[in-house]
Formats: structure tokens, sequence, C-alpha cells
């Protein structure tokens, strides 16, 4: 670290000298008890030093190695909880307090981050957070519980307590910050939690009381509701200038940089666009982290074991794992609308604590961005677990708020992270369980859609965009990410929509028809390449038995197609006269090849009955001269009329239901933290990270977007869609 004076002289060094001086002391072998005043002059000082990366990695490198027994990580904490305990108790206006626990909770943020990137232990014995036995306290302190406990209770406590303010925005803002590196243990275990895994913060977290961790969710969405920033000018930091102490926040719009600057910058995100507001960011980050953990834990049950011919009970110890109550996403799942009052949505009073937020501004604000991936995560949350909110979007009129980013984000879905994709597919789909839904959104015209470059959409339903554009990520998935789940969403819904289509568009009733088209190609193919192959003996077993597999997953997506077609000739035929059966009508030969399949005979029969009953008619009508566009459309228009539906079949109609696995926390925890590492701006050393793949390095790794290109672990394999007949 360079030379450290061997007497420290405060009165005639300079404060670039003296925060050189106790830094270097902060890492170093001696050890300084609580109540010294080094703790002071170490959180009061203004620190801007300007030292390299390398300096900065060898005081991490000596703080590791001296904190085993200095304790100066356990330390600075409990002095942090100190600053915030004064701060909240004058709501938030000390001056004073609040610059010392920015500081302590700016040190403390850079070097916890780097005991936790390079720990060893499962249980991170490294960060030694605990106090010696011989440790003098103060009299007035009584450590009587977990540092970290205590350290979380008081950094949430700080976060649901204290309004966001000029004076407290950057206290609030470090708080984030230091709880996403707190929580970053989880990056060193594998997806799989065991009751071995330990985090020391965030299970701390999950044990507060439900009133501070409602109070908490509260605070997060509100910040992600309001929005609040202040200028990065240091006139912001009136609360510093004024006493002419700017503290470590003095790297925040100037030329200045602390000594943690470098390796550890918070506000420039790693894709290289500038945080537009960093304080709304990292709220929603900490609240996606804290409702999508999962505590593992061991549980012994006794069993009674009773035979039939004896009396005796023999109770035998069976050693089983589950997973313990998430307080942070029950808060959430239960949150309220503020316009109910008391009242929850059944009319019942609704007991123990309640966060209650006013849905109207958080419809609106996830509406402006939805092109946002952690504001997509939050919505699919919302809708997942919230009834509540569920319902309060199924009742609002103006649908396209939420529709129209998610349906501009499919259409550039080549540019999106697949499980972006994934996250707004599964969205569309529980919105499709819903009937009103399905109907309102044939009923909400819009006069253009500008980003719809293939074809212009001129006075086009909402809900005929919405088919068009799942059309066409069946249409990309097909020729890019070959998935089948994808596949999967996207008909589910489709097939949702169905019986409730009303005046569909010419362009969509036609992608509609190309669907099938489309699938058909694809399923002839896999049947030519396995009956290519079927002469070849070595090959023979392994490779028919996967394009057996694969042909009947496309048999099965076929099917369903002809279903969504049933469907509308079936329920909706009278709302959808010319353009759907003309579509049907100019593409008859698509289909033809499939009337024998024993899996699609009884569907195709509808469809050419609908057929023939429509040609039959334009048979026996006389036209001057040939038959036009507008000659065919008017005729069934006029035909429709006398349609009753006469020899139809009625199929049962399909209806899909999403439904989350058992273990979701195998696939978000993965997914969280790489949105949190590729949004909050600081980095981590990949060789340590053990919870997603990653590839050396990341940055070289990463796409426009900034998320890595690799397909990462879990994706959706663990999200199903279940069939309800």
């Amino acid at each position: 670290m360079g030379g450290v004076p061997s007497t420290p002289r405060f009165a005639d060094s300079r404060p670039q000298d003296t925060a050189e001086y106790l830094i270097a002391t902060f890492v170093g072998e001696k050890s300084f008890p609580l109540a010294s005043d080094f703790w002071q002059k170490l959180l009061e000082l203004p620190l801007s030093l300007h030292w390299p990366s390398h300096r900065v990695h060898q005081a991490c490198e000596a703080f590791a190695q001296n904190n085993c027994y200095t304790r100066h990580l356990a330390k600075i904490l409990i002095h942090l909880t100190w600053c915030l305990q004064e701060c909240i108790s004058s709501s938030g206006t000390a001056s004073v307090a609040i610059m010392k626990a920015i500081n302590a909770v700016y040190i403390s943020s850079v070097f916890l981050k780097y005991l936790i990137e390079n720990a060893e232990s499962e249980n991170f014995e490294e960060l030694h957070l605990s106090l010696d036995e011989s440790e003098p306290l103060p009299k007035e302190f009584v450590l009587d519980q977990n540092i970290e406990n205590l350290v979380m209770h008081s950094v949430l406590s700080f976060i649901a307590l204290v309004d966001v303010s000029p004076h407290t925005y950057n206290l609030h803002q470090e708080l984030l910050n230091f709880m996403l590196v707190a929580m970053s243990t989880q990056l060193l275990s594998v997806p799989s939690l065991g009751p071995k895994d330990v985090h020391p913060f965030i299970d701390a977290a999950m044990t507060e009381e439900s009133s501070l961790v409602c109070s908490v969710v509260r605070r997060l969405l509100l910040n992600y509701i309001t929005r609040p920033r202040i200028s990065v000018n240091s006139s912001s930091y009136s609360i510093f200038s004024e006493e002419n102490q700017p503290g470590v926040l003095q790297r925040v719009g100037s030329a200045a940089a602390t000594i943690v600057l470098l390796p550890f910058n918070y506000l420039v995100s790693s894709n290289g666009e500038g945080s537009s507001n960093p304080l709304t960011d990292c709220s929603l980050l900490v609240l996606l982290v804290l409702i999508h953990y999962h505590k593992c834990v061991e549980n012994d049950e006794s069993i009674t074991d009773r035979s039939d011919d004896s009396a005796t009970s023999d109770s035998l110890a069976k050693s089983s794992t589950h997973f313990t109550v998430n307080p942070y996403c029950n808060a959430l799942e239960n949150a309220r609308d503020i316009e109910f009052g008391h009242m929850d949505l059944e009319g019942n009073a609704h007991s123990g604590p309640v966060v209650r937020l006013p849905f109207a501004s958080l419809f609106d604000t996830l509406g402006m961005y939805l092109a946002d991936e952690t504001a997509v995560l939050l919505l699919y949350s919302l809708v997942q677990g919230n009834s509540g909110f569920l319902e309060y979007v199924l009742v609002r009129t103006d649908l396209d708020t939420l529709l129209m980013p998610i349906l501009e984000t499919l259409y550039n879905a080549s540019k999106k992270t697949p499980n972006q994709i994934y996250m707004l597919l599964i969205i569309l789909l529980i919105l499709s369980q819903d009937s009103s839904f399905n109907a309102s959104i044939h009923k909400m015209i819009l006069p253009s859609v500008p980003w719809y470059k293939e074809h212009l959409l001129h006075q086009t339903s909402l809900g005929s965009l919405l088919v068009i554009i799942l059309i066409r990520t069946v249409k990309y998935n097909l020729s890019k990410l070959r998935d089948v789940y994808l596949h999967t969403t996207c008909l589910a819904t489709l097939a949702n929509m169905a019986p409730h289509v009303h005046r569909l568009s010419a362009y969509a009733s036609q992608r509609l028809v190309s669907l099938f088209y489309m699938l058909s190609r694809k399923y002839n193919k896999i049947a030519d390449r396995r009956d290519d192959k079927k002469g070849n003996l070595t090959e023979q077993d392994s490779f028919a038995e996967d394009m057996s597999a694969e042909l009947h997953i496309y048999t099965d997506f076929l099917r369903i197609v002809l279903e969504i077609l049933n469907a509308i000739l079936t329920y909706a035929l009278p709302r959808n006269p010319e353009q759907v059966v003309y579509a049907i009508l100019h593409r008859e030969e698509v289909f033809q090849p499939f009337k024998s399949h024993p899996r699609f005979n009884e569907l195709l029969e509808n469809i050419y009955t609908v057929l023939d009953f429509f040609n039959s008619r334009l048979d026996a009508q006389r036209v001057d001269g040939e038959w036009s566009v507008e000659k065919v459309l008017q005729s069934i228009i006029i035909n429709c009329r006398s349609w009753r539906g006469d020899g139809l079949k009625m199929f049962t109609r399909l209806y899909f239901s999403y439904e989350q696995e058992s273990h979701p926390e195998e696939f978000f925890i993965p997914y969280v933290w790489q949105l949190v590492l590729s949004r909050c701006g600081f980095s981590f050393n990949p060789s340590a990270i053990n919870l997603f793949p990653v590839d050396l390095p990341v940055k070289e790794e990463s796409n426009d977007d900034g998320e890595p290109n690799k397909h990462q672990n879990g994706e959706l394999n663990e999200q199903r869609v279940n069939i309800d007949p």
C-alpha cells in the first residue's frame, strides 16, 4: 500500500494525507476498539483519494489478511448501525450523521465485496462477522444479536422509515448498493439451493417482522413509481457543501474520485449506458432479489408406522428439506390498491400488515418502462402472484398502455434476450386466461402501428395486432431460438383468445392460416429426415427415436392450430365473416395433405364443412366478369347470415393456464442476478460465480443490450403450461 507514517499528524496534514493514513490504518494489522476515536475520524473525514486500481486491490488484500483478528468489518458495520439509528431518530435531518453513515456504508461495501468475491468457505467465515470475546464494548451498547441481523435491520429500517429527500437521497442510494453487495453471496452458490447454503445478510433480512417487511416493499415500489432524482451537480449536495464536508459522494458529478471508484462504480452501468435513475434502478433490483430468494432448511418429521397385525407404533425420524416462506414475496403478493382502503378485493378485512400502493400509478409506470427487462420481471411477479393487481389490470380500459410496449418488444425479439421474450409471453398467457381480456382487446382500435414495418397496419384492433405478433414470434423461434416452450406459450395464448376473436383483420387472418403452413413445412422436413435415415442401421435407433419425439411435438402444434381455427369457426364465425373465411378459402391447399392424418381428420372435417358451404354458395352465384377479392368478400358476408353451423362437430374448448414449477428459484435467482450485474454497474469476479455460466471476460460476451449472449442456466425449462380441458 505504500509507506504509512508511523505517527499520524492530523493537525498539520492535508486532508488527502490524513485520509490515506486512516484508510491504511483501517486495513492494517492494528485492531481498534469500537469506542476508539479512530472510527469517528475515519467516518467524519472527507475521502477524496486518487488511488489507481492496483493500490485499491492492495488495500483489499491487506484488509482480507488482517480482518480475521482486527474484526474491522464487523466494527464498521456496527458503527454504520449507530449512524443509521441516529439518522432515523432525527428523521434524516442530522447532516453529520448522514455523512458518517454514507462513508461507513461505502467503505463497508468495497471491502465486503472483495471478501465475498474471494471467499472459499461455504458459510463465508472470511467475513468474521463477530467480535472477540475480549473486545471491550461501550457501556450503552449490548450486542444481543448477530451483526448481520443488526446491520440489516438498521439498513431496512432506514429505507422504510426515512423519506427520500435531497438530504437523504445519497444515503438511500448507498444503502441500496450495500444491500446488493451484501446479498451477492448468492453468486457463489449453485442454482439448486440446499440446506447447507448460507447467505448471512439476505438470510437476516428474511427474519424481519412483517410490519418492517411491508414497509420496505412499499418504499422500494414507491421509489420505482415516483422515480425520485436529484441533479448530479455539486449543488444537489447542499447538505455537505453547507458543512464544507463533501464526503465520499464528492465523486458524483465532479472530477474527484474516491479510493473505491475504480473497482466499484455503481453509477455507470456495465453496458456503457448511463443509469437513467440509479436510485430507482437499485430499488427495483433489490426488490427483485428479495422477492425471488428461497431459503432451504432441514426438518425432522416423525412418521408413524402402523402395520395391520400390530398395534405398536414406531416413530421413525425422517430427514427432509423444505423452503421457508419468503416474507417479501408474500408482501408483494398481498399488496392492495390504496383506493380500496382497508378492505381486500373480496370485501374481507385483511389481517396483519398489508402493502398499500397506488395501482394506477404502478400500472402507468410499468407501461412507460417495459422496454427495460427488470420492469418486465416486476410485471410478471405481480400478475403471476398478486390476484388483486391482475384483476386491476384486467379491468383497465387502456390495456394498450401495457400491451403496446410488450408487443413492440416482441417485434424486436432479435435484439432481446431469450429470458425477456419468455417473460413477456408468459404475461400474455396469464392475461389471456381471462375471457373479458380476450373480448376487450378486439374492441380497441389502433389508428396505426408505426413500428411494424412488414405491413401497413391501419385501423387495426389491438387483438389483431396481438395475433400478428404472436405468430411472428413463432416464425422467429422456428428460425432462431428453436425452443419448444416458446412455441407452446405462443400457441396457448392464441388458443385462449380464439373463441373470443372479433373482426379479426385481413392481415391477421392471413397470418393465422400461414401459421399452419409454417408448422406443416417444419413437420414435413422432420418426417422426411426420419424416413431418409431409416436405412442406416447404425443410426436408426437413436436418430429415429429423436426424430419421432420431435415429430410428435410438431404434430401437437399443428393440432393446436387446427383447434384455434375450429374455435374461431365454431364460436366466432358470425363476428369474423369475411376475413377468416376468405383466408381459409384462399389457402385451402395447405390443409389438403393432412385430411387423412388420424390426429387431424376430425378437426379438418369441420374446416372443410365450412369451406364446402361457402364454395357451394360461390359456385351457385353468378357474377359479371371474373371473381374479384371484393366480390368474394361480399358473397361471404351475405352467405354468412344463413350460416347455422350445421354439420360441425363440437370440440371441448382448449384452455391453457400458466403454473410455476415447484422450484422456480432455480430459474429466477440466476436470472435476477444476471440483471443485477448487467444494470447496477459493479463488476464481480467472474471466476467466483457459480450461479450461472460465465465466460471470461464477461464484457466480451455481452450483446447490444448488455446481456450475456449465452443461453443461461435454467431459462424457462422449469416453467410449464397446463392444459385444463
